[in-house]
């Protein structure tokens, strides 16, 4: 199966989408090579703003080019844009209604042996907690793609997790992009999958593995995950046995949180949530820190059989 490395696609696209609109800028902090921005910077030399390793700046610049009319796309590795400059992500950017996307590249576990200053797991919590910021997970280059063109022409600030581990194409061609908008990828009725960003394909694989041993499985992507499909949720927790949540982040205020608070309210129902245990992760690559935490197809198949009962 090919697999994808997604920030080449949002490079491409945020090229594509700068030949169009004059307004779009990139703010980077000397990570024009690890963000892809080479090609932006060779077509665009005056639209690309390196501030250096000064996160804080980074965002603060941004914010004064979205006021003054530009639509910055920030790009940083995910746990320094998000870890070092959450104030001005909040005050600068979601209070001030900037029109900002914060970019966060290599997200989760992506930078693998670097170690637990280098992942992102705790992202996702951080961004959450901020009002009026959406917060979105792409699943493959297709979604990558997609979320690029949606945030450009949003006008409102908005949090894009870039993956940097690759990942198969997974979304259909006429899945919908928007929030509160799940995509559905397999239909079932006894237990359901719901993931996003890295997760989805193995998600999908533990749903065939499931299906092979004759339990029906739905599998729900949610690209937003912020503002989420309720809807969607809800209507899994009424018509199959369980959820089983996956996400390549802490357990602690992702995706496993946000759909959990959605079911204890409108339509509780048993549930597993799979993720990043509150620990630092040990040494290894991604696909290692991945199968460590059981965030693979074999894991996710173990926690919908536990769930059902099945053993």
């Amino acid at each position: 199966m090919t697999e994808f490395d997604c920030r080449k696609d949002f490079a491409a696209e945020l090229v594509a989408l700068a030949r169009q609109d004059e307004r779009i800028v990139a703010v980077c902090n000397d990570s024009v090579g690890s963000s892809n921005l080479g090609g932006f910077r060779e077509e665009f030399p005056r639209r690309l703003v390196n501030v250096g390793i000064a996160e804080q700046d980074l965002v603060g610049v941004a914010a004064g080019l979205a006021n003054a009319g530009k639509i910055p796309f920030v790009c940083a590795a995910a746990p320094f844009l998000t870890g070092r400059a959450l104030e001005q992500i909040k005050a600068d950017v979601a209070y001030s209604e900037a029109h900002v996307v914060l970019c966060g590249q290599s997200p989760g576990m992506a930078y693998g042996e670097l170690g637990p200053t280098h992942h992102s797991i705790e992202d996702l919590s951080w961004v959450r907690a901020v009002a009026g910021l959406d917060v979105i997970v792409p699943a493959d280059p297709v979604q990558t793609r997609a979320a690029v063109r949606w945030a450009a022409a949003s006008g409102r600030p908005s949090y894009l997790r870039v993956p940097r581990f690759k990942v198969p194409a997974v979304t259909p061609a006429d899945a919908p992009f928007a929030p509160r908008r799940a995509v559905l990828l397999r239909s079932g009725d006894d237990v359901t999958l719901i993931a996003i960003g890295s997760l989805t394909s193995r998600a999908l694989e533990a749903a065939e593995r499931l299906g092979a041993a004759g339990v029906s499985a739905r599998v729900l992507n949610l690209p937003f995950l912020d503002p989420l499909d309720e809807e969607a949720v809800v209507a899994a927790a009424r018509e199959t046995g369980g959820i089983v949540t996956a996400e390549e982040a802490t357990i602690s205020g992702g995706l496993g949180a946000a759909v959990a608070s959605i079911v204890v309210t409108r339509h509780p129902c048993p549930m597993r949530i799979l993720g990043v245990p509150r620990v630092f992760a040990p040494t290894g690559d991604t696909r290692f820190l991945l199968d460590h935490f059981g965030l693979s197809a074999d894991g996710i198949v173990a926690a919908a059989r536990e769930l059902l009962g099945h053993g």
